[in-house]
């Protein structure tokens, strides 16, 4: 669930999904005596008995963070949280209930697609919100004072995106609590994700190898430095109860030989980006030339503009270059040759944003990393989609040996 800067990556809790993905219409008639909704609770039970509760505390305290809460609430004194449960168990109960309509019509989603051949891929993030319900009932797991603030933050130091780095501001993990109970909120996390998803993303996956930690007084990410994550041990655990881990790493930005040994080691494909590539160097990873089978191969990712607004901003003689790589002319679509290229890849997966499909210029763009207002707010509207754009993509699959029929996939 997005808090209100409406960041996939800021979220009151990993495990809640959004309710804003139903309409109130759905989830009205509340029925905690319905047979389905008793077996999901007592298996979602660890998780959402907490997420309810802190997110009824939260419109109980004007949506302030748990930090600024009495320190009854605060520090989760057992006596208060049953007298707050007991006083507003309708609220609280609500949000059970919504939470169960929530997941029980994304199974249905699910196994609909799953009946047509598609599979679903999510995205998880490695970090989660420090106001949110992970850390508010799990202090001890993350790298906190006493009086509850981070002590350093996550971010990425200056690269591509920013001069000054990223300074996310999510708490870091506190690794050595995680070890000694062997991963189990990791694991759980993980095994949620999978539940809802054939196929997961972990945004920044280079955290497992080692992270950015900056010192929560600094207002940018330069005065970081990185330090080990036992991200091979939690894998190892993960391989040890999947076999093959169906997890792609998001494998961008600073990485070091380090992590791509640890991808590599866990056969984890990783990403590659076709923006990416028109810089001249022949030894670029995302040349379309030198992506392998292990790659998810990108036109852009939602950090990148959309294609048309990445082009639009290069100088006139970088355009003529890339169109001259393209290996099309001054009249032919750049969107569609970068489509194309992409698809004629060996990257075992292409994923194309569908303001590529559809063309759109810089302002349908979804993120811009390091600014913290105006983003994710871009949505398609159905008159945005041309009538042939299935038969198109279908073509485009087809012309490059991408288009997988059932007795295929089967």
């Amino acid at each position: 669930m997005p808090q209100q800067n409406l960041s996939p990556y800021q979220c009151y809790s990993a495990f809640a999904m959004n309710p804003a993905l139903l309409s109130y219409p759905e989830y009205a008639d509340k029925d905690l005596e319905d047979p389905d909704y008793l077996n999901w609770f007592k298996k979602e039970k660890t998780w959402l008995e907490d997420y309810a509760l802190f997110i009824v505390l939260k419109n109980s305290n004007e949506q302030r963070a748990w930090s600024d809460w009495d320190d009854a609430y605060k520090y989760r004194n057992k006596v208060a949280l049953e007298r707050f449960l007991h006083e507003h168990y309708v609220e609280v109960s609500a949000i059970y209930w919504q939470q169960f309509c929530l997941y029980k019509r994304w199974n249905e989603l699910r196994a609909y697609a799953h009946e047509r051949d598609i599979l679903l891929f999510g995205d998880m993030p490695i970090f989660v919100a420090y106001d949110s319900a992970d850390v508010w009932c799990n202090p001890e797991s993350f790298l906190l004072d006493e009086a509850g603030q981070a002590t350093v933050v996550a971010g990425v130091p200056p690269d591509y995106f920013s001069e000054t780095g990223q300074r996310w501001g999510n708490p870091h993990y506190n690794w050595a609590k995680m070890q000694a109970d062997d991963f189990s909120w990791w694991l759980s996390r993980i095994h949620n994700h999978l539940s809802l998803f054939d196929l997961v993303r972990i945004d920044h996956f280079r955290g497992l190898e080692a992270v950015w930690v900056i010192p929560s007084s600094c207002e940018t990410a330069i005065e970081g430095q990185w330090k080990k994550t036992p991200g091979d041990e939690l894998l190892a655990h993960l391989k040890q109860e999947l076999g093959q881990i169906p997890i792609v790493a998001e494998d961008l930005g600073i990485i070091t030989p380090e992590v791509n040994a640890l991808r590599e080691k866990y056969e984890l494909p990783g990403m590659s980006v076709l923006q990416f590539s028109f810089d001249g160097f022949e030894d670029n990873p995302h040349k379309p030339k030198n992506i392998t089978y292990d790659r998810i191969v990108y036109t852009g990712t939602h950090d990148n503009d959309t294609t048309q607004g990445w082009f639009d901003d290069q100088e006139k003689s970088t355009q003529a270059y890339i169109r001259e790589i393209l290996g099309i002319d001054a009249n032919a679509d750049v969107v569609d040759a970068v489509i194309n290229q992409s698809l004629a890849t060996k990257g075992q997966l292409v994923v194309i944003p569908l303001q590529d499909f559809l063309g759109f210029d810089t302002e349908a763009r979804m993120n811009i990393p390091g600014v913290s207002e105006d983003n994710w707010t871009w949505q398609f509207a159905w008159d945005d989609i041309p009538e042939d754009l299935a038969i198109r993509i279908k073509t485009k699959l087809s012309e490059t040996g991408r288009l997988i029929t059932s007795d295929e996939a089967s």
